[in-house]
């Protein structure tokens, strides 16, 4: 999207499209930022994703409208499911991208980065199985490898169950970060003050929207003073695929506590079981850096 000062081979490029709750809490913009200031992605659009509250898809757009600003940039936005598939039979603007996409004739290969509820690659499937074995979902969300019972409620697979077992379940390619991973992107937000918040007006907005979430009533989790961006592995696996260990599993079922549980006859996923931190924020920090150099 916008000149960091290299470029890698085309043949090692990839289409990729993120599929973000933009809005629900700060780690998502860092990664939305980071898949934007990647050579190696190529971004055909940003999916607004609901969190199951009202106007939450609505919200999402518009915090990455926020981030086109802060960016001096554009690049392709659209709207989602405005919430779980319950709720919402309308086939969205940004559901027919991942289609379209799915089924193009285009010589790079399609990733779908997840952060968020899978709303909108489930309604997708629904809509037109042809695109199973067309793509490559990355997902930040559940508990992970079955049997394990939820230490927590999983927010991104518990904000729609019901897509989130039509995705582990249809056979499509899923590479999947448990909560056990994404929470371990740990950054201090006195780093993210001295190192980001200086990097021209898209650090200054990382910095204070996280701020401004931080001093919120949702904010009640946080430890205070530091974060986990816990969407990033979702870039980082998508620019670097060997920036973690990971092993095939069967799918697991997500309960109604998104608790997983075993499922013998589910389709194999692979399963990330750990990612190197200081390799994300380090590559996310240095591209900021740099962008901000060419700016």
């Amino acid at each position: 999207m916008k000149n960091i000062g290299f470029d890698i081979p085309d043949c090692k490029k990839i289409r990729v499209i993120v599929d973000t709750d933009a809005a629900c809490e700060a780690d998502d913009p860092f990664a939305i930022v980071h898949a934007l200031l990647s050579p190696k992605l190529i971004v055909k659009g940003v999916i607004a994703e609901h969190f199951n509250v009202p106007h939450s898809m609505e919200d999402s757009l518009a915090e990455i409208l926020a981030i086109k600003q802060a960016m001096s940039t554009d690049f392709p936005s659209f709207m989602g499911q405005t919430g779980p598939l319950a709720s919402d039979s309308f086939v969205s603007e940004g559901v027919d991208l991942i289609i379209n996409e799915a089924l193009s004739d285009s010589p790079y290969p399609l990733f779908v980065l997840c952060q968020g509820a899978i709303t909108n690659v489930a309604m997708a499937i629904k809509t037109d199985h042809a695109i199973i074995g067309k793509m490559i979902v990355i997902w930040i969300g559940t508990h992970g490898e079955a049997p394990c019972p939820a230490p927590f409620r999983e927010f991104n697979a518990g904000n729609d169950i019901e897509a989130a077992n039509l995705v582990l379940k249809s056979g499509i390619d899923l590479w999947l970060v448990p909560s056990q991973v994404y929470t371990t992107i740990t950054i201090g937000i006195a780093e993210i003050k001295r190192r980001i918040s200086p990097l021209g007006a898209i650090g200054r907005h990382l910095f204070e929207n996280l701020m401004a979430y931080n001093f919120s009533d949702g904010a009640g989790w946080t430890q205070g003073e530091s974060w986990s961006l816990g969407d990033s592995p979702a870039t980082a696996i998508a620019v670097n695929p060997g920036c973690g260990h990971y092993k095939m599993i069967k799918a697991p079922t997500v309960a109604d506590d998104t608790s997983s549980v075993e499922d013998p006859d589910a389709p194999d996923i692979r399963l990330y079981t750990d990612v190197d931190s200081r390799y994300i924020l380090e590559d996310l920090i240095a591209k900021l850096e740099l962008f901000c150099e060419e700016c």
